[in-house]
């Protein structure tokens, strides 16, 4: 039986995959599980309940998986504080901010609107680490807490949850915006209404796409996956950069003015150079995952930056960060973590914090981006093979080797399985496109012959 929780949470399609009664489970299972902490035995020791965060993105099945997740932490002697529409990060930050025991979030991130997911954050607003997760999973299928009369948990509205968290932003900026002109494109998610108020109050000038979320549309042609319209915008109004975020905000990408994109590797070398020049880059370190650009280590080699890569997930960069107290680290996708003030990925802070370097220098986002070349590289989807496979089958571990062996300092491979969707990724990097197309794709035939279903 494979396992539930993916890379980032349970996600499926809605109503389908992810039931009212999957999501209901689940939430009295977290109950059991993430209730033993100090913090939720002193709670009860005063007489209190433990206390969750609730929060979702505006596609409309989170109106009924919210409904069903609150009603099983209730049920499971657990108050819940429904913060509503709010981003990812700032879930996460409010969990932190009021002290609550964990906090759940509704949203399928950049996927379409008829998927949504469930994510959960432990005490402090951090992710669960696997057995964490595999705990959580496990008590699905055991007794569940059934208190009852006063003992059951209450549901009330988050009231403020937006203001704390966008008071939170504007203290976290180095610098005011003032002066520049920001398209921002919410995604139609819940960076809608938090975004563009920041952006302002800091002192930008902003226009507006993607901001007008109606529960379906969510990512559709907008946002962090779909660039080309921000791209336009940009051009358009003749801007100095576009920001994207994606359906829960959680990661930012960007465009220059001339509409060039410029990705999470690249801000991320952005933002380690400013950190590093200002003393606030811990240990001169910056933490990445396998899958950033080899063009991003070499550039932070020049700068006396060391790069560390985890697995894929901002997840496994913010276990790294955490254990070894460094700042600063993401993913190329645009999830970038700025531990001295997130828990997690946080895409609106990532912007703004870009968005204030080009103010502090007076400089372009193109003239920034130059802090590192792109090594070409391509990312293929390999689809309708079976994944649990890859590890164990020889044919595919020799054509790697072989294609290693080809590229030697000049490239590199990586095949993994995806924690999000039912495929095979094959990364390739190398001098020039030519090679690294010709070699992705070669790998990709190897994967599809020996892995078919």
């Amino acid at each position: 039986m494979s396992r539930l929780f993916g890379t980032d949470g349970v996600r499926g399609l809605a109503n389908r995959e992810l039931t009212a009664a999957l999501a209901l489970g689940l939430a009295q299972a977290s109950a059991v599980v993430l209730t033993k902490g100090h913090h939720a035995e002193a709670r009860r020791a005063e007489g209190r309940r433990p206390v969750a965060v609730v929060a979702r993105d505006p596609r409309i099945s989170g109106e009924f998986i919210t409904a069903a997740v609150s009603a099983g932490l209730a049920s499971s002697g657990v108050d819940v504080l429904d913060a509503g529409v709010i981003p990812t990060p700032a879930a996460a930050f409010l969990v932190d901010d009021i002290g609550a025991d964990f906090g759940v979030m509704i949203s399928a991130s950049h996927n379409p609107a008829p998927d949504n997911g469930i994510k959960f954050f432990a005490f402090g607003g951090t992710k669960l680490p696997d057995e964490v997760e595999d705990r959580i999973e496990a008590a699905m299928s055991e007794p569940q807490l059934m208190p009852v009369g006063g003992d059951v948990g209450r549901i009330r509205r988050f009231a403020d949850a937006e203001d704390r968290y966008v008071l939170h932003l504007l203290g976290a900026l180095p610098n005011r915006l003032d002066g520049i002109h920001v398209v921002l494109d919410c995604a139609h998610g819940a960076a809608a209404a938090v975004s563009p108020e920041v952006f302002t109050d800091a002192g930008a000038k902003i226009t507006l796409i993607g901001a007008d979320p109606d529960g379906m549309n969510i990512n559709d042609g907008v946002g962090s996956t779909h660039l080309d319209n921000l791209a336009a915008a940009v051009l358009e109004h003749g801007a100095d950069v576009g920001i994207a975020h994606d359906g829960d905000s959680d990661r930012c990408l960007a465009v220059d003015a001339t509409g060039a994109v410029v990705d999470g590797d690249q801000i991320m070398a952005i933002i380690a150079v400013a950190q590093k020049e200002h003393g606030r880059l811990a240990h001169d370190t910056l933490v990445a995952t396998v899958m950033s650009n080899l063009g991003l280590i070499r550039a932070m080699a020049d700068h006396g930056i060391t790069v560390r890569q985890t697995r894929v997930g901002d997840r496994y960069v913010l276990e790294d960060m955490n254990e070894h107290g460094f700042t600063l680290g993401g993913e190329q996708s645009g999830h970038i973590v700025f531990s001295d003030y997130a828990t997690t990925g946080d895409g609106i802070l990532t912007g703004l914090s870009l968005v204030a370097r080009m103010a502090e220098t007076g400089k372009s986002l193109a003239e920034l981006a130059k802090v590192m070349t792109v090594f070409p590289q391509i990312l293929i989807n390999v689809a309708g093979v079976d994944r649990e496979r890859l590890s164990g089958d020889e044919g595919v571990a020799e054509a790697v080797a072989a294609f290693e062996r080809e590229l030697g300092d000049s490239g590199r491979v990586l095949l993994r399985p995806s924690g999000t969707e039912p495929v095979v990724r094959v990364m390739v990097e190398a001098a020039d496109q030519a090679t690294a197309d010709r070699v992705a794709h070669a790998l990709a035939d190897v994967v599809r012959e020996r892995l078919a279903l």
